[in-house]
């Protein structure tokens, strides 16, 4: 029963030592390390408050085949539009064609064993809440033009 109690009194002594520096600080040398001007910028290079350009609006192609992954552990890209599909915590518009029972014979992929899994590892009877809400991780593939350069290039293991 002492070690919680030593603990407590170390963090005690620490914190007052704490608080005692701040105390002997000159309040000018503190001020002027708190208000340091910081500069912020947007990676299009256009300052911070000003407005996005207007977009042309996506344009998702017809439904594909399943697109090829640039990275290990990419979630898959959607190949078709969701622009419709509601995703709420009552219905999840994707399990009507990607859900087990119903993939055969919607001809679509099924989603993974990954996804019956709790944040413990434990196997669950239907799709964990961490995955349920698919637009966190899947994004429907567009021909948008990139707000910024991107140089990525796959991984090695993946061409």
């Amino acid at each position: 029963m002492k070690q919680p109690v030593l603990r407590f009194a170390r963090t005690v002594a620490l914190l007052g030592a704490v608080a005692a520096s701040l105390c002997l600080a000159s309040p000018g040398a503190v001020a002027a390390e708190k208000f340091q001007p910081v500069r912020l910028q947007t990676l299009r290079g256009v300052e911070i408050n000003a407005s996005d350009p207007a977009g042309e609006g996506a344009r998702f192609g017809p439904d594909s085949a399943p697109l090829p992954r640039d990275f290990v552990q990419q979630p898959p890209l959607i190949p078709h539009t969701t622009e419709s599909y509601l995703v709420s915590k009552e219905f999840n518009k994707c399990m009507d064609c990607h859900a087990w029972s119903r993939a055969r014979e919607a001809n679509a992929t099924k989603i993974s064993i990954t996804h019956f899994k709790s944040r413990e590892g434990a196997e669950m009877s239907s799709v964990s809440p961490n995955r349920y809400f698919c637009n966190q991780c899947h994004v429907p593939q567009t021909d948008a033009k990139p707000l910024v350069g991107n140089v990525f290039k796959p991984g090695a293991g993946l061409r």
